[in-house]
């Protein structure tokens, strides 16, 4: 049977988590402890005048410890998951060079896949058949999906609308579905020797989190952040601005919901992202699942033991 020789291969430690789970904070602490630099793999924290509603580090935290792939492009830009690996790649060999140690933070599973395993030979997207799609609407989308590609509407969320797009274009491109592209593909490029650390929360510990955290984005401007957006030009279709948080401050805004009502559905939908995070995270049997607040003493341990630091 083949291995894996890890003495070969570049190091690398993920942190990952559902969003509010306390990925920043922890991920300052452990980079302070094993000299490392953190690369972002949220997938909204790419974009530039997003901060409050992306919680971006501060400016302090950011001038404490090295932070790369943070606002590199603008909202009306395109930024994705083979993009983000090459990018990342080309981050990870410059900080091993400089003896640091790389830490992916985010939660964004497709785009740390993408990094640790590869892409599969799927084909690039078609806009106009793209278009085609959306048009369907949600419904019929997921609907259609069912029918195609059994395999795949099973694990992604019927409102996932991206993902069951990209799936359905795959079909209508090549007349194979997303789940064999994949199959065949198996995700065997694995550049990196690779400690997976995901961090949990009892439901309503983390909820609670979840719940004052929105409420702190309001309070430190997000409705201003939103407007921002507004004024530089950039419109409520971008794809950015149609996430959770930018999607109900730009409803209130037009006066289609109030503060209150804003609160409480970004909240709602946080809560709901932040399960399907976790049904992501737990198909993944590399992660090693670290339970907060008692297990934080636990990161620094796996961390040093991974890099021989004990």
């Amino acid at each position: 049977m083949k291995t894996e020789n890890h003495a070969e291969k570049q190091k690398i430690i993920v942190l990952q988590g559902p969003t509010g789970v306390g990925k920043s904070a922890v991920s300052l602490d452990l980079s302070r402890a094993i000299s490392a630099e953190i690369i972002n793999a949220d997938s909204m924290q790419f974009y530039r005048h997003m901060d409050i509603g992306t919680a971006k580090p501060t400016p302090q935290e950011l001038s404490d410890i090295p932070h790369h792939l943070f606002s590199v492009v603008n909202p009306d830009e395109q930024f994705n998951a083979a993009r983000f690996m090459r990018e990342a790649r080309l981050l990870i060999a410059d900080i091993a060079r400089r003896g640091r140690v790389p830490l992916l933070v985010g939660g964004t599973g497709l785009y740390i896949r993408a990094l640790t395993r590869g892409l599969s030979s799927a084909p690039p997207a078609d806009e106009a058949l793209r278009n085609e799609l959306i048009s369907l609407g949600k419904e019929e989308l997921y609907k259609t999906l069912k029918h195609i590609d059994p395999e795949s509407a099973a694990h992604i969320s019927r409102n996932d609308s991206v993902r069951i797009v990209r799936a359905i274009e795959v079909y209508r491109l090549t007349g194979e579905t997303m789940s064999q592209h994949n199959l065949r593909h198996r995700f065997q490029d694995r550049p990196y020797a690779c400690l997976k650390l995901c961090l949990t929360r009892n439901r309503d510990e983390l909820y609670a989190l979840i719940g004052a955290r929105v409420e702190r984005m309001v309070e430190d401007g997000l409705i201003s952040e939103v407007e921002r957006l507004f004024a530089l030009g950039y419109g409520p279709e971008l794809r950015p601005l149609c996430s959770i948080g930018y999607k109900q401050i730009a409803q209130h805004i037009r006066g289609e919901l109030s503060r209150a009502e804003a609160v409480s559905r970004i909240q709602r939908e946080t809560r709901r992202f932040a399960k399907r995070q976790l049904t992501w995270l737990r198909h993944d049997p590399e992660n090693i699942w670290v339970k907060l607040p008692d297990g934080a003493t636990d990161i620094r341990r796996h961390a040093k033991k991974f890099l021989n630091l004990e």
